[in-house]
């Protein structure tokens, strides 16, 4: 009995030096963010390709880079569709934009918290690493762009291109966790 009750404490202990700890190492970091969509302006693809006269003008072609006049697939480099953060029913966004709040009841797919796509150069963080942006929310490198490069630059997916527009360039702080 005696052991068993030295066993709990030492759990116990355990247990606390963990959570006074914490499990996940936090870095925090002055990046340059910068918004992006799917659109042909930010993603360099264009409507039908000159191979065929542009009347196949349902599929879409890579204008520039080392894999120019291949079919765009729209995927990031990971082989995920892009998303934009989405706040679920019970956070503060809830709370600040109340009009929001009739249509996360209703459809089940806005209940839960989503996770934003996040492009970055993976030589310094691999696909998977998740990051908070302030203003934008939690991320995940699941992209890489052509134009990122170095641990201070990052691209923020967005659904429409003038939500892209309206985040523009920015300096924030970044908390990864890694």
């Amino acid at each position: 009995m005696r052991r068993l009750f030295a066993f709990s404490q030492w759990i116990c202990l355990l247990l606390l030096f963990l959570a006074v700890s914490g499990c996940a190492k936090h870095e925090v970091r002055l990046m340059e963010t910068t918004g992006y969509c799917g659109c042909q302006e930010c993603c360099e693809w264009q409507r039908g390709s000159w191979a065929f006269l542009k009347l196949n003008f349902w599929d879409r072609y890579i204008t520039k880079g080392k894999n120019k006049g291949e079919k765009y697939s729209g995927r990031t480099a990971s082989g995920a569709a892009p998303q934009q953060v989405t706040d679920g029913l019970f956070s503060v966004d809830s709370v600040k934009k109340p009009w929001k709040l009739p249509f996360r009841i209703v459809l089940p797919w806005l209940w839960f918290s989503r996770d934003g796509t996040i492009a970055a150069d993976t030589r310094y963080y691999p696909f998977g690493t998740r990051m908070k942006i302030p203003g934008y929310g939690w991320g995940v490198v699941s992209d890489r762009g052509g134009a990122i490069k170095g641990p201070n630059r990052l691209d923020l997916y967005f659904d429409s291109h003038q939500e892209a527009l309206r985040w523009g360039r920015r300096q924030v702080q970044v908390r990864i966790k890694r």
